[in-house]
């Protein structure tokens, strides 16, 4: 029943109109059928909005004043739209929550994680019934194992966004009666990207750096025993029976340390990510500003043999990077896992070659040896004047030729393709030399 008010008369009053009793009560008007109460000022205007509309009839359904009439067709709808519209504006503003692929976006490269295996089934204590049998003896079955907690490698998986904070393995299931065993409970597995590092506390206990690498995180409970199990010959009616134990519960930090074969390095604003558009189908954001990249991105060069090489693009350094200055260690450890390193270089500014001995410097104090990994020195942006005039230079000062290119114009691009096929020649040779299987994509 809706009841809408009508005046602050108070009083009733019943009149009749074509065979059919109306009642004018104060300071409500009833309408039966409706669930809400609506104030007449949005009782009347809603009338007024439906004037014209169609004709204008006493309803049978409704207990009205004699000044009051519905449309013949009137929907209870209509009447609850303005009460709906008024409670929309009186809710309080909610954050929106990001969806899922927007969650995806943001690059995660440390994760810590709370792993916990699945408890084992418990036991049963129960004896054989059976019809002329009565001494049936033990038949309670033992329970299930726990499911383990497992981290795989998955090459689809780029960061460690996806990787959740807490896992719980699965339980295993409870033992029956005539000797059935519980079922053990299912694998859990963790995807994780290529070159994740699994620590506990300080100490590293797994290095995923190869496709399909595993590690069991947490292992599963031992499932409980049945009296079956406790039958003896000074023991021929056990009742004993033991629970499942729990699953194992650890606390991992998960680091991952971006694997490709080359890696890119230099300042930021050089042109590392306009260079990776430009020997890949990678899509790192490109802008005029320096810190454009803030997360390491992957291209895949392919080459006419179908043989493939990945080039990391690793956002830019500052002087002072080991020490945490600027993006600081977070991204000089993607380094570690390059192979061979590409110094670019902006020949746009001035003394360029300086660039390369900062760049060093800081590779050299935050690991011992990573400078003198195999390289190539890239000079970028050479499609400038002041830059081309700086060439002959650089060239000098280094001792050593550079790579003249243009990664905006496309020039020379070619020299630095067979520099770097040349380079990852090397490498799986060395590799194959001590035993060791190379790094394919």
């Amino acid at each position: 029943m809706l009841c809408v008010p009508t005046a602050n008369k108070p009083g009733s009053h019943r009149q009749r109109v074509d065979g059919v009793t109306l009642q004018r009560a104060w300071p409500w008007v009833c309408f039966y059928g409706l669930g809400a109460m609506i104030p007449s000022r949005l009782f009347s205007a809603r009338l007024r909005l439906l004037e014209g509309m169609g004709r204008w009839t006493p309803s049978t359904q409704a207990v009205l004043g004699p000044g009051w009439l519905l449309p013949q067709h009137a929907s209870p709808r209509l009447l609850s739209v303005s009460c709906a519209d008024g409670a929309k504006h009186q809710e309080p503003r909610r954050k929106k929550l990001l969806s899922e692929k927007q969650l995806k976006r943001h690059f995660v490269d440390h994760r810590r994680v709370l792993v916990r295996g699945g408890r084992g089934g418990d036991g049963v204590s129960c004896f054989h019934s059976e019809p002329r049998k009565e001494f049936g003896g033990p038949d309670g079955g033992d329970g299930g194992n726990g499911g383990h907690v497992i981290l795989r490698v998955d090459q689809q998986v780029k960061s460690l966004a996806s990787v959740l904070s807490r896992y719980q393995g699965f339980d295993g299931e409870d033992g029956g009666r005539k000797n059935c065993f519980g079922r053990n409970g299912a694998l859990l597995y963790i995807r994780v990207p290529l070159g994740t590092l699994v620590k506990e506390g300080h100490e590293v206990v797994a290095d995923l750096s190869h496709p399909g690498d595993e590690y069991v995180a947490a292992l599963g409970g031992a499932g409980g025993k049945g009296n079956r199990f406790f039958l003896a010959n000074d023991n021929r009616a056990p009742v004993t029976c033991t629970p499942g134990q729990p699953g194992q519960e650890r606390v991992l930090f998960l680091e991952l340390k971006t694997v490709a074969h080359a890696g890119m390095v230099g300042f930021p604003n050089a042109g590392k990510s306009s260079l990776l558009r430009a020997i890949s189908n990678a899509k790192p954001t490109v802008a005029s500003y320096p810190f454009t990249t803030l997360n390491p991105h992957v291209g895949i060069v392919h080459y006419e043999d179908h043989q493939q090489i990945a080039v990391a693009d690793i956002p830019g350094l500052v002087r002072g990077a080991h020490r945490n200055r600027g993006l600081g260690c977070a991204f000089l450890r993607h380094v570690e896992r390059c192979r061979f390193l590409l110094f670019v270089v902006d020949l746009s500014v001035p003394e360029p070659w300086t660039q390369v001995e900062d760049l060093k410097y800081e590779l050299e104090k935050y690991e011992e040896g990573l400078s003198a990994r195999p390289h190539a020195i890239v000079a970028n942006k050479v499609d400038l004047p002041e830059a081309r005039a700086r060439l002959p230079r650089l060239q000098a000062r280094l001792g050593q030729k550079a790579i003249a290119l243009s990664a905006a114009t496309g020039e020379n691009l070619e020299e630095l393709l067979l520099r770097l096929k040349d380079l990852h020649e090397e490498h799986v040779a060395n590799e194959l030399a001590r035993g060791r299987q190379p790094l394919r994509w």
